[in-house]
């Protein structure tokens, strides 16, 4: 799930240059000193691509004994993407899995029929103070993925796409960009690329996917003569070919793909394109006959009351 229970973010578009459709500015909302910002889905756009849920966290400092603890929850029609700036996130899940989510790394978390899953602080790091800082994302899967066995698949750093041209950095955490390839599994055509300018860098973005956005992390950037500043999420139109510069540095995220070409309904942690399909999840995990998550047996988060 999200790190907050938070609705869909109110519209604070406005256009800028004639290569953008859409400009979204987060719901922000605070969990104890975490802050976390809900960009997709949004009042004005549902999906980009397969991407149909974006959360930027933190950045934040914990203060010794302070701790990120999401209790185990499920997931149906969808895949989870943690990828994280800083800080370490402990994933378990109900196929057995135990990982450390370390920065860099990807960790992609494949519902389909159903999952269940915690993300909590690791213990060995909760007496210190530290950063944290990342991104959560959902994909939803395609029609004839939808019901597949649930997986889970890491990726470190080190084996990520990478071009470095001198004008811009970018590591290809999914799909293909500028030649540069990443070895994450896809279900469906997906673009995902944390891109880094330095100060005078630039990038382009080409047309290749049918769907293509950007969220901006840190510093301005400007496209055809307008700036965006951090913490705006930038929709582009289908076909255009997209220059993205910045005069002082800055990163961003580029993400999208093919559109799904299906309706897809969103309620709490499960997506789908049947709500006849969400209400047998809901019932499903109301009378616990979801998975367990060994090693975190003892607590989970009850169906909301809405």
């Amino acid at each position: 799930m999200s790190f907050f229970p938070g609705t869909d973010p109110e519209a604070g578009d406005a256009f800028a240059c004639d290569a953008i459709d859409t400009l979204i500015i987060p719901k922000v909302s605070d969990i104890g000193g975490f802050e976390v910002k809900r960009a997709l889905p949004s009042l004005k756009r549902k999906l980009v691509g397969p991407f149909i849920f974006f959360d930027r966290m933190g950045p934040a400092t914990f203060r010794p004994g302070e701790a990120i603890d999401v209790r185990p929850h499920p997931h149906i029609g969808l895949s989870t993407v943690t990828y994280l700036y800083d800080g370490t996130i402990r994933h378990r899940d109900s196929l057995g899995t135990e990982m450390v989510i370390a920065p860099g790394d990807i960790n992609l978390m494949t519902a389909g029929r159903g999952i269940v899953h915690s993300e909590r602080s690791p213990e060995e790091t909760r007496s210190t103070a530290r950063r944290m800082s990342g991104l959560q994302t959902w994909l939803a899967l395609p029609n004839d993925k939808e019901e597949m066995a649930p997986a889970f698949e890491n990726t470190a750093a080190a084996a990520m796409g990478v071009l470095d041209d001198g004008k811009a950095h970018a590591r290809v955490l999914i799909g293909s960009f500028h030649g540069a390839t990443s070895p994450v599994a896809q279900y469906s055509d997906t673009l995902y690329v944390d891109v880094t300018l330095p100060a005078g860098g630039e990038i382009e973005i080409t047309a290749d996917a049918e769907e293509r956005a950007i969220y901006v992390a840190e510093g301005v950037i400007e496209i055809a003569g307008d700036t965006f500043a951090p913490d705006q999420l930038l929709v582009f139109r289908p076909g255009d070919q997209i220059v993205v510069r910045s005069e002082r540095g800055a990163s961003f995220m580029l993400f999208g793909g093919a559109a799904l070409g299906s309706r897809r309904y969103i309620w709490w942690n499960f997506v789908s394109s049947s709500r006849e399909r969400i209400e047998q999840a809901k019932e499903e995990w109301k009378s616990r006959r979801f998975d367990i998550v060994p090693g975190d047996e003892e607590e989970f988060i009850p169906l909301p009351e809405r």
